[in-house]
């Protein structure tokens, strides 16, 4: 299929605020070996690219943001088997989704379930990626354990919860609202708490039996630390997915050394490609069968690629339920 070599992208002008995302004409990248090129469809915003934003960090020298997309497969490098052009996919990206296309690595492009829409494809690649990565690699999970992810309803936890709950696993909520606390009960948490009560960890230890948590995923950049070391299991691991713009992380150590709480973290975009791959492989196994029946992403508003910018101020809000997601 042929390509032009010239594209509309949303660039990071200079750091700053959802202004400085501008639309301008660069060029469209050739796939290398392992990999392919898509026709952006629909790309997926997260609280990194934001992030990313503010601080002008372009990814690998390229000034267009955009962790994940989903398009159809326009052409592919050398060695790749798997996938052709004309298919449909949906792909975890170092960069560059927020384009007409985009370069992707086949190790991690995943097909799009028959009859799922391109808008909400591209709101799952990040998230799940993310959750998998550290719920089963980082923290290793078990069927036994109860999980609990502050922010149920944010681009990964509303996924997350649906997913892991579809599964088995006994996973409990926080949001910040009662809005929002009911709305990840509905996402498949057994148990979901206002993250601003100070009782949060007694209310946990209470839904749990007493056992308390054994893996928790963290976004808030350590803001309920206490109540977390309250409310976890002995041999528990807490996982970090927000710096919290370069905040500090102060830890009492009796509780943790108490309950020998192991405390990690991580940000996906770095991790070396073989690992994703894994990350990929279990993807395919456990949760793509689930996608589109017992796995939906939900969409909180949806904007033309050049209205990126009106996005980034919604996403920044924080009131939302959800991803937001770009369309081309």
């Amino acid at each position: 299929m042929s390509h032009p070599k010239e594209q509309t992208a949303v660039v990071i002008s200079q750091p700053g605020g959802p202004e400085v995302l501008l639309p301008a004409q660069v060029r469209v990248p050739e796939p290398g070996p392992g990999q392919l090129l898509i026709r952006v469809v629909a790309a997926g915003v997260n609280r990194h690219d934001c992030l990313q934003r503010a601080a002008g960090v372009h990814h690998d020298g390229s000034p267009v943001p955009g962790l994940e997309a989903a398009g159809e497969v326009v052409a592919i490098g050398a060695g790749v088997t798997d996938v052709a052009p004309g298919d449909r996919v949906m792909v975890l990206l170092q960069g560059g989704g927020y384009a007409q296309y985009a370069l992707a690595e086949a190790a991690v492009t995943m097909p799009i379930p028959e009859g799922m829409e391109m808008v909400e494809a591209a709101a799952l690649p990040e998230a799940l990626f993310t959750a998998w990565w550290n719920f089963f690699f980082l923290m290793t999970l078990r069927p036994e354990d109860f999980a609990l992810i502050h922010g149920g309803t944010s681009g990964v936890g509303h996924l997350a919860l649906q997913a892991l709950s579809a599964l088995g696993y006994r996973v409990l909520a926080t949001a910040g609202s009662a809005a929002k606390v009911e709305a990840a009960r509905g996402f498949g948490a057994m148990a979901a708490f206002n993250y601003r009560d100070e009782g949060l960890a007694e209310a946990v230890l209470e839904a749990t039996g007493g056992q308390g948590i054994g893996a928790l995923l963290d976004v808030s950049a350590g803001a309920h630390l206490a109540q977390d070391l309250a409310m976890m299991a002995p041999d528990g691991c807490i996982a970090h997915l927000s710096a919290g713009g370069g905040a500090a992380l102060s830890v009492p150590l009796r509780p943790l050394m108490a309950k020998r709480i192991r405390i990690t973290g991580s940000f996906l975009r770095p991790l070396e490609a073989s690992r994703k791959a894994e990350v990929a492989l279990r993807l395919r196994r456990e949760v793509w069968p689930l996608l589109g029946a017992k796995v939906r992403a939900t969409i909180a508003a949806s904007y033309p690629l050049e209205q990126a910018c009106e996005a980034h101020r919604d996403m920044e809000k924080g009131s939302h339920i959800g991803k937001f997601v770009l369309f081309t």
